[in-house]
Order: structure tokens, then sequence, then C-alpha cells
């Protein structure tokens, strides 16, 4: 059995790296090269701290990934959120090779927002606006600056020190943030992100502009929810996989719609792959609902093993 340590893992793990697995999964969950089964979720003995377990199976991997949410954590100094993959060994059934895969599921989750944005945002998109200062907010604004040359963040924080502790960490990355109000934000972008834990929208639909392509990664559980229901009702709805969306992501919300064929929705990997067609025109509002699937983690763990062995191979 192989073991990945979060250390290696960490080291290991690339923007390049995660988007690429992550386009990869998300075009075989659409292919039907693979199969995603439905979420598990759970808590601990304490209610407020939280596991999600995911497993798909493609026609080279299958697997398991577990990701769990301890927000007391952070008092101690630790990562709220972490992440643990394994990898079935398929001719005998046994696990053959973990993966501890904290930092790596940042990557992982920020890479499908970008790999949605590359071919749903405007191509002359520049101004991004992200809800949330947390430690996944700065991984996608680093992610969506490697599809699209962005000249300003908004960043809306409910907490102002927290937003100016934000700033300085986006301008380590070379990326110019501002502080800005939510309507104001929202006005101005040509993208607008959410990355928080929210469980009621964090705008008002009037104040997104046409032509802004959204991305909403927070919610991945009933009960969660960041955008309005009037943007959804109202704009081109995409997803990773719609089957999970209308259960624990945020289309949870227009469920209803979806089923009796009211609102469209489409799984963004038939876009990558020209099944069906991305963005229409510059005036159009996309939504691109990221729940996570299973198989980016199996896909991200694959290509992190595949590095390490290569690595190896160089140093010896």
């Amino acid at each position: 059995m192989r073991f990945l340590p979060e250390d290696l893992s960490a080291a290991l793990v690339t923007e390049e790296l995660a988007f690429t697995a992550a386009r990869d999964a998300l075009i075989a969950a659409a292919d039907h090269q693979a199969e995603v089964f439905p979420a598990v979720l759970g808590h601990g003995s304490e209610q407020r701290n939280r596991f999600t377990v995911k497993s798909g199976a493609s026609a080279q991997l299958a697997g398991v990934k577990i990701g769990s949410y301890w927000p007391g954590n952070a008092d101690r100094g630790l990562p709220r959120h972490n992440s643990l993959v394994l990898l079935f060994d398929q001719e005998h059934g046994r696990i053959g090779a973990i993966v501890e895969a904290g930092v790596v599921n940042a990557y992982r989750t920020a890479a499908a927002d970008a790999v949605a944005a590359d071919v749903l945002a405007r191509a002359d998109a520049t101004t991004l606006t992200v809800f949330g200062t947390g430690h996944q907010a700065l991984y996608e604004c680093a992610a969506l600056a490697r599809v699209r040359p962005l000249t300003t963040v908004h960043v809306v924080a409910r907490d102002r020190q927290r937003g100016e502790d934000f700033l300085t960490r986006l301008a380590e990355r070379g990326l110019t943030g501002r502080l800005t109000p939510a309507e104001q934000a929202c006005g101005d972008a040509d993208v607008i992100v959410t990355a928080t834990t929210a469980t009621a929208p964090l705008f008002d639909a009037a104040w997104v502009r046409p032509g802004t392509h959204v991305a909403g990664m927070g919610a991945d559980a009933q009960g969660k929810q960041e955008l309005p229901v009037e943007l959804l009702t109202t704009a081109r709805l995409f997803c990773d996989l719609p089957a999970q969306a209308v259960r624990i992501g945020e289309l949870q919300h227009v469920a209803g719609l979806v089923g009796d064929g009211t609102l469209t929705l489409t799984a963004i990997g038939d876009v990558l792959t020209g099944q069906a067609e991305g963005r229409r025109g510059d005036d159009e509002i996309t939504v691109f609902d990221s729940s996570g699937i299973a198989l980016q983690d199996l896909f991200i763990a694959d290509a992190l093993l595949q590095a390490a062995a290569t690595e190896k191979e160089a140093i010896s």
C-alpha cells in the first residue's frame, strides 16, 4: 500500500496539476466513463463537527474521499478542514493507496471553479468579486487568476480585520484586492465567487449585471445556500453533477423546477466535450454550482501519486 502524507501531497500539488485533474474528472463524470455515488453526510460526537464521505469509480480508479470540518480547530491553530482519499487496489479489493489531502482539497475545489470559468466567463473578464475571507477563498482567487487576467479582486468581508488580512494574502500572490460593499462588488464584477458556509443568500439577484459568471462552492449539504433563488431562475445553470447538485448543492433550492423541466441544468463536462453550449453571448448570466464530486478527489490523488513516483525516480 502506498501512503502520501500531508506534507508531501502539499509539496507536490500545483494549480496546473489540480486544473488538469479537475477537468479530466468532470469530463469523465459527464461522459459516463465513471460513476459518482450519493454523498453521505455525518457528524462527530459533537454535532457541530461534520464530515462527508464521497465515493466514485472510473475505468481506472475507484475509491473514497472523507472530508471533515471541525470548526473548533481554529482556536487550536489547526485547519478546520481536512481530507483523506483512499484508492482501491481493484484487483484484490484492498486499499492500494492513502493520500492525506488537506491542502490538496483546497486546490481541487478551486480548480473545478476555474475549469468552469474558463469556458463560461466572458473572455474579457478582469474583475473578480469574492464573498468570504477564509482558507478556501484565497485558493479560489488564485485559481481564477490562472484562467482570466484579473486586475481587481473585490472582497466582501463580514469582519473588516479578517478582510484586511485577506488583502495582504492576496497581495502576496500578486493580486490587487480591495474591501467593497456587497452591492457595489456585485455590480462591478465580471466573475463572482462565493466561498462561505452561509445558509441564506449573500446578495440580491438584481445586483448582478448582465454578462457575469457566478460560481457557488459553499453549498455542499442540505440547508446551505449562498445564491438568491431569483438568480437561479433567470441565469443559465451549470454544475459538476446534476444528481448531486439538486440534492446537496446550491440547486437544491430550485430542485423542483429542475425536476419538472422548467429550468435546464447542464453538466459542465458536457460543455468541455462540446456536447452542450457554454456561454452564448456577452450579456448572459451563467451560474456554476460546485458541490464537489468524488472523481475530482480520485483523479487528483492519482496524479499526485504519479508525481511522487516521478520525483522519486528523478532523485534516484
